[in-house]
């Protein structure tokens, strides 16, 4: 049997609740050249249930339950599965837009230096209701190495393809990198070839509003600077890495100022109600601060000013 053209690699623990849709979003591409590898990494929900019934259907799934081993090592046994040349990263709670395949496979067949592409994502809340765009960055390999070496993530890891040759001459995914894998990745590859990233959202890339912990930001920004360090010695070139504030939320402030920028996206677009129910949100994190009341004030009152719906946000650079 031939090997496919892409290998489409999909990590997955408790994702019972998205991913249905995840899979669908890849098989319902209308490019059948791929096969999509799901591991179950040892979820305790209804996750093996629901692959094994999805795999029943469709040949072209194939999936493996077994115990948990952390994300690094479901990534690298996904690539060790993989026989497509091109290898797409999809994450369980993420959708695919219709035609995202097709779309990387030509722009890497018309763009033979590229060793990894990744594109825009539209930024989606739990249940899948539109916030705006982001990872708006250029396709531009010059700004997207910058950026990396600046220690900001480039591409949006899930929507990215990237070259199986380049993943595995660089050694795949390092487990000492952790939770700042893809972006170590990302400047390995950069010293193999170019970064593209296409000018139009192929993900819904769905935004989860609980916090992270104080100890897996300082981790993670830390690996941004070893994987930053590295590369600049590699490259024979000063260490250029900026620490920058994180935009996932670490305590009650910065998760109400989340939720807030959520708000305020929706409102924007003209959906009231998503404002006020972000507002609220907000509210209960930051009872005495401003920002909530003014929000769901001018969600109750104010004629809503109608921005387009991809305007960048404050994190459109720098999501994971």
């Amino acid at each position: 049997m031939n090997p496919p053209t892409v290998s489409v690699l999909m990590p997955a623990y408790n994702a019972a609740r998205h991913l249905e849709q995840a899979v669908r979003s890849i098989l319902g591409q209308g490019f059948d050249d791929l096969e999509l590898l799901v591991i179950d990494d040892g979820s305790d929900d209804d996750t093996p249930a629901l692959l094994r019934r999805l795999a029943e259907a469709d040949p072209r799934l194939h999936a493996l339950s077994r115990p948990n081993a952390g994300i690094v090592a479901t990534r690298n046994q996904l690539l060790a599965m993989a026989r497509g040349e091109l290898l797409a990263v999809m994450d369980s709670d993420d959708v695919a837009e219709p035609g995202r395949i097709a779309r990387q496979v030509d722009y890497l067949r018309n763009h033979p230096e590229c060793v990894a592409v990744g594109s825009w994502v539209r930024f989606i809340d739990p249940r899948g209701k539109p916030i705006l765009l982001g990872h708006v960055n250029p396709d531009d390999d010059e700004a997207l190495q910058a950026e990396a070496l600046a220690g900001s993530c480039p591409l949006c890891h899930p929507s990215v393809m990237m070259r199986a040759e380049a993943v595995r001459a660089v050694g795949g995914y390092r487990e000492g990198f952790a939770p700042s894998e893809d972006m170590d990745l990302f400047l390995r590859l950069g010293d193999r070839g170019r970064l593209g990233n296409i000018q139009e959202p192929l993900l819904r890339y769905r935004l989860h509003d609980h916090s992270a912990s104080q100890r897996q930001h300082a981790l993670q920004r830390e690996n941004f600077r070893r994987a930053s360090d590295e590369a600049c010695a590699r490259r024979g070139i000063p260490p250029r890495f900026v620490d920058r504030p994180h935009w996932r939320p670490t305590d009650r402030a910065s998760l109400s100022a989340f939720r807030l920028w959520i708000g305020w996206a929706a409102f924007g677009r003209g959906d009231r109600r998503m404002a006020f129910e972000y507002g609220l949100k907000a509210l209960r994190a930051t009872p005495r601060e401003g920002g909530p009341w003014k929000l769901l004030a001018c969600a109750l009152v104010k004629p809503a000013p109608g921005l387009p719906d991809g305007v960048p946000g404050p994190v459109a650079g720098g999501v994971r």
